[in-house]
C-alpha cells in the first residue's frame, strides 16, 4: 500500500484549499520520519493535526500537531 498524510484543521477536517505537500511514502516508517522532519513546516501552514493513511484506511488519526 501508499502511505500518506491527510491534514486537517483543527476541528478534524481535511484541508484542501492550500497548496500543502502531497509525499508518498512506501512504509509507514518513512512517513512518520517524514513528519518528523516538517511538523513545524505544516502548522506555520495552517495545519493543526494530521491522520495517517494506509491507501485509504486510517491507520490512526487527530495527531495534533501542537506541542503540549
Amino acid at each position: 500500500m501508499t502511505w500518506r498524510w491527510r491534514y486537517e484543521d483543527a476541528n478534524g477536517r481535511e484541508i484542501t484549499d492550500r497548496p500543502l505537500p502531497r509525499e508518498l511514502f512506501q512504509s509507514q516508517s518513512d512517513a512518520e520520519s517524514w513528519l518528523g522532519e516538517n511538523w513545524r513546516m505544516l502548522l506555520e501552514a495552517g495545519v493543526e493535526q494530521v491522520a495517517l493513511l494506509d491507501g485509504e484506511r486510517v491507520e490512526y488519526g487527530g495527531m495534533s500537531l501542537r506541542v503540549e
